[in-house]
């Protein structure tokens, strides 16, 4: 999958939080990595909060530009809201490394910025 970053949204989130954007960014960015590991620990017994942190997941990403992100999240999502635990399954592996994808790209977009 190739990581996508929407510039748009990280241009619109940082003059809608002015000197606040880093600090939520980086707030952001543990968040992906805490959300990804709850949907991970908790697919096998707790499809409910897999799904709940798929979702919070999906949105802090899309609102910070990370769309690949948040589409892996959205697929995990559906995939159990559908009863398709099989398939979302498969898609935990892709997540994780769409997190450390996306923060990569999110992180090289800041220090560009500054």
């Amino acid at each position: 999958m190739d990581t996508r970053i929407d510039e748009t949204c990280l241009e619109n989130m940082q003059a809608l939080l002015g000197e606040q954007f880093n600090d939520t960014l980086e707030f952001c960015l543990s968040e992906f990595d805490r959300l990804a590991n709850e949907v991970k620990e908790t697919i096998d017994n707790d499809l409910e909060a897999a799904t709940r942190n798929a979702h919070s997941l999906k949105s802090n990403a899309a609102q910070f530009g990370a769309m690949s992100l948040a589409d892996v999240a959205r697929t995990i999502e559906m995939s159990l809201v559908e009863n398709n635990i099989a398939h979302a399954k498969t898609q935990v592996s892709v997540l994780c490394s769409e997190v450390d994808a996306s923060k990569a790209l999110l992180q090289r977009w800041l220090t560009s910025s500054v």
